[in-house]
């Protein structure tokens, strides 16, 4: 395939993904789960994509961003959450090889850990008068981490890891779309 070809392929996937993201995680809002500590985001299903293409890792940056807009946490929202996801991207992105029974099961982990702490310390330090990091307790770290980790846990592992494993599946079995996703 032709550079030209490739890049073209690559700005297109990202651009789904960020677009799928976005309004995935609109979605859940509409239903009042995708901001707060008690998050149900279905759009972190996508977030195992990095296993199977990088231009996953900037499409679900900008979709992130782009959903983070309507956040009611504001501007905090749109670099913590960002921040979250892009760190998290890559670094499933980095585990795509390690694999059981032909599934990288490790390539979920990555979104929980990384959103748990980061989204769990953001909303920690967020108080009246806005965004603070002398705001910061333990006490109000911990629980949020946990409620974020285990929404988290929930959809990459009950959505995105099914989702992973089909799309694997489908892609080894037919080769118009693998031209679509190059495991590069």
């Amino acid at each position: 395939m032709q550079k030209q070809n490739r890049t073209v392929y690559f700005l297109c996937q990202s651009a789904l993904i960020a677009a799928a993201y976005a309004v995935l995680t609109l979605a859940a809002a509409a239903l009042g789960w995708a901001y707060g500590p008690i998050q149900f985001r279905f759009s972190e299903a996508l977030t195992i994509l990095p296993a199977l293409t990088p231009a996953a890792v900037p499409g679900l940056a900008v979709g992130c961003f782009l959903a983070n807009l309507g956040s009611p946490l504001g501007p905090v929202d749109w670099i913590f959450g960002t921040l979250a996801t892009l760190l998290a991207a890559l670094w499933s992105r980095s585990l795509r090889h390690i694999k059981v029974r032909g599934v990288p099961v490790l390539a979920p982990l990555p979104p929980i850990i990384c959103n748990a702490a980061i989204i769990g310390l953001e909303i920690a330090c967020l108080g009246d008068s806005g965004f603070s990091m002398s705001g910061f307790s333990l006490a109000a770290f911990l629980p949020n981490a946990l409620y974020v980790g285990l929404g988290e846990l929930v959809i990459c592992y009950g959505l995105g890891l099914p989702l992973l494993y089909i799309l694997e599946h489908v892609l080894q079995k037919n080769s118009h779309l693998k031209t679509l996703f190059p495991q590069n």
